[in-house]
């Protein structure tokens, strides 16, 4: 049976959203999407990009992987790259103007790669996918003793960086953020605190967007 809360979801969604912005969904359905933002974001139900930037209908292109990772540019025929085709279709279809890997805090993905998590499967495939972000473990040095937490919040910040740079190995993205055509970014959510922080393009620090977080936000500790 279809889940219930779904069915439920829906009802109000076509009784309200849909309602009140059925203009927009009819001129997107006519005109075809053009959103000007490409967002990779991790398959983590905590971290919607929809939500988080509350975003209207038609306004990200949003692709989801465990990890937010961007792979790097690997023109191999025989084998299937369902995130490579998204970014071909952001960028050469739709001519996106911004390309955001949104990281989080409390990643499944990079808690599984730093500890050496046993393989949920025999294909193994969330090992074999997030084995690509060795560069970022390595560009962190080995992980000092009782620092677990720390480090998993640097490999997530070191991750963000690795899919930047291997945005730039797709020769398309690259002739675009040349020309100054495609802007790239790096960008991390806190979980549990509901900050963001944008990657200072200069210097590769994690800024916060709002200084001033609400008293009863900036009251946490945690991400």
């Amino acid at each position: 049976m279809f889940p219930e809360r779904l069915s439920e979801g829906y009802r109000t969604f076509v009784n309200g959203r849909f309602a009140s912005e059925r203009q927009r969904y009819e001129q997107l359905a006519q005109k075809g999407q053009k959103p000007e933002i490409m967002i990779f974001g991790c398959v983590d139900s905590r971290v919607s990009p929809e939500v988080i930037f509350d975003a209207n209908p038609g306004e990200l292109l949003v692709v989801r992987n465990v990890a937010n990772l961007v792979p790097k540019y690997e023109p191999d025929r025989d084998a299937q790259h369902g995130t490579s085709a998204a970014l071909e279709f952001g960028v050469q279809a739709l001519k996106v103007k911004h390309i955001i890997v949104l990281g989080h805090a409390f990643c499944g993905g990079i808690r599984a790669f730093a500890d050496e998590q046993e393989p949920l499967s025999q294909g193994d495939f969330i090992g074999r996918w997030m084995s690509q972000i060795a560069p970022a473990a390595e560009s962190l040095g080995p992980r000092a003793p009782g620092d677990s937490e720390g480090y998993l919040r640097r490999l997530e910040y070191a991750s963000v960086n690795l899919s930047l740079k291997n945005l730039m190995t797709f020769p398309y993205v690259k002739e675009r953020v040349e020309q100054g055509l495609l802007k790239l970014h790096g960008a991390y959510f806190g979980v549990a605190t509901g900050r963001l922080l944008i990657r200072n393009s200069e210097t590769g620090n994690f800024e916060p967007v709002i200084e001033d977080m609400p008293e009863h936000i900036s009251m946490m500790r945690c991400e």
